[in-house]
């Protein structure tokens, strides 16, 4: 069983993502994936240094964040350019990972953990999804005090994602995050227990 796990920002998806682990679910991370992709001798790297240039490279041939960023910000020709090249090459890494992890242990629940799992219409690839829900003031508040933002900048930070309300609606399941650790804890639990797992 594939089971697509999201949230929105600030909601606690990596504590429930750590939790999964912790109980020996397989958990494929799409921000990790992103990282792995644009390592020097990935095919990724060489489509964007033949997309961008040169100027996209550190001296010690890693991908140069900051200055790839000041191409594509504000140009959506070139985003779109970018994602065409990071999207497919981060699917195929976590497709990878997921069929390995399937390999070794048939039995394991295997999950793909991606923030923007609805926005980009990959929750139909998976047998369910498993959504982290925060209360929107709770998810407000943790993302002021964890990245020192002020209200307005985490608002609109919050605002470029799906409304977790709408997240929580369209999801199979729910862990409601809003609480604390040990709640979170438990109903992880029981999700693996109405799963047969352990």
């Amino acid at each position: 069983m594939r089971i697509g796990l999201t949230g929105g920002i600030a909601s606690g998806k990596s504590t429930v993502s750590r939790m999964l682990r912790e109980r020996g679910a397989f958990v494929s991370d799409a921000d990790e994936a992103a990282r792995a992709v644009v390592e020097p001798g990935e095919p990724a790297l060489g489509d964007i240094v033949r997309a961008f240039g040169d100027g996209v490279l550190q001296p010690d041939g890693r991908l140069d964040r900051a200055a790839l960023g000041r191409i594509v910000f504000g140009q959506p020709d070139k985003l779109r350019r970018l994602e065409g090249i990071l999207h497919p090459a981060i699917r195929r890494r976590m497709q990878e990972e997921m069929e390995q992890a399937e390999r070794h242990r048939p039995d394991r629940l295997v999950f793909a953990d991606i923030p923007l799992l609805f926005e980009t219409g990959q929750d139909k690839a998976y047998d369910g999804v498993l959504t982290v829900y925060a209360p929107a003031d709770v998810q407000l508040e943790r993302l002021m005090k964890r990245s020192g933002m002020d209200e307005a900048e985490a608002r609109r930070r919050i605002g470029l994602q799906l409304d977790l309300e709408e997240k929580r609606l369209r999801a199979d399941w729910v862990i409601d995050n809003g609480g604390s650790e040990e709640e979170t804890r438990l109903q992880v639990e029981r999700f693996l227990s109405e799963r047969g797992r352990p």
